[in-house]
């Protein structure tokens, strides 16, 4: 939420080209994992969400605006007023408690849990369903071909990448909250994914196609008021350099040892993936290591990029970007 509240935006979610391989590769034999941990987000975000309208019980602390709760009939769940917060949800204050991310508290009250808090917190009922619907479509699909343990660590880098983004350029007043940007860092793997997997893809034109279309849907989506664009575009690089890293897939033709007991075989992986690792891995540690050092420093990521906030919201006559 920016300033008065409002939360990453939504991530729309699309299958990718392919039918029902994604990208054309069929992947037979390949291990098919039961996906666990995506469900088990999904329902630990509705839990906290339960726990935000728990605890900011609009009919006892009110609104500033003076007006009444929207949904009065569900008593200490009901929503703030539209006109302070149009996502059915909470208020700034309440968000602020649960640990939305704040430059002001991570920086200077030492309060770096916030990086990883404010993923798990979305600032209303609308701001919920949307980025869940998102994450069952994209995420069940991913953790099926590639397991939990890679997708969960996709996921939580990729959010904790957009929120270091986001508050070295959103200070001040500002908070945020949402998943939004671990759902870019999966849509940033599946891109890096098919890049460093090319050769075994058929329909790959296709594939890369929709999904750089549904990126740039949500990007579009991300200037407009009230959504953190930066936590987009961190947790897509994070993600889309993660892909690399923990994605890649053996080339076609090769099988374990203990399937095929000859040595005249291709090897595991090709050259240029090697060199896609080892750029991908050396370009996160620095990425990381000089965001961090760069946020706890205090500095303002738009000293040194002056259009760079019309990358989160671009003003026109219908709405401005200091709301």
């Amino acid at each position: 939420m920016e300033g008065s509240g409002a939360g990453k935006g939504p991530v729309a979610a699309a299958a990718p080209a392919g039918g029902g391989a994604y990208g054309g590769y069929e992947g037979a034999g390949e291990r098919k994992w039961w996906p666990w941990l995506v469900p088990t987000v999904i329902v630990a975000c509705i839990a906290v969400f339960v726990v935000e309208m728990w605890v900011n019980d609009c009919p006892k602390h009110g609104s500033a605006l003076a007006e009444g709760c929207v949904a009065g009939f569900l008593r200490r769940f009901s929503f703030q007023p539209l006109r302070e917060n149009p996502l059915l949800g909470p208020s700034s204050t309440t968000l602020g408690k649960m640990g939305a991310l704040d430059w002001n508290k991570v920086v200077h009250q030492h309060q770096g849990w916030r990086l990883i808090s404010c993923i798990w917190l979305h600032a209303g009922l609308i701001h919920l369903l949307v980025n869940m619907l998102s994450l069952l479509f994209i995420g069940i699909r991913l953790e099926q071909q590639f397991g939990f343990v890679r997708i969960g660590a996709i996921y939580l880098l990729s959010g904790f990448g957009g929120s270091i983004l986001s508050a070295l350029f959103l200070q001040n007043n500002y908070i945020s909250v949402g998943a939004s940007g671990a759902l870019f860092g999966l849509l940033g793997s599946m891109l890096s994914e098919l890049l460093m997997n090319w050769t075994i893809y058929s329909n790959k034109v296709a594939a890369i196609m929709t999904l750089l279309f549904i990126i740039a849907i949500n990007v579009a989506i991300g200037i407009l008021p009230h959504a953190d664009n930066f936590a987009h575009i961190g947790g897509f690089i994070a993600g889309f350099l993660l892909g690399f890293v923990l994605l890649a897939r053996p080339q076609f033709g090769w099988m374990e040892r203990s399937e095929l007991p000859h040595t005249n075989q291709p090897p595991k992986y090709k050259a240029y993936q090697y060199v896609l690792w080892v750029v991908a891995l050396v370009l996160l540690l620095v990425g990381f290591t000089l965001s961090l050092v760069m946020l706890f420093k205090g500095k303002n990521g738009n000293d040194g990029c002056h259009w760079c906030h019309y990358l989160n919201c671009v003003p026109t006559s219908k709405w401005k970007c200091d709301t």
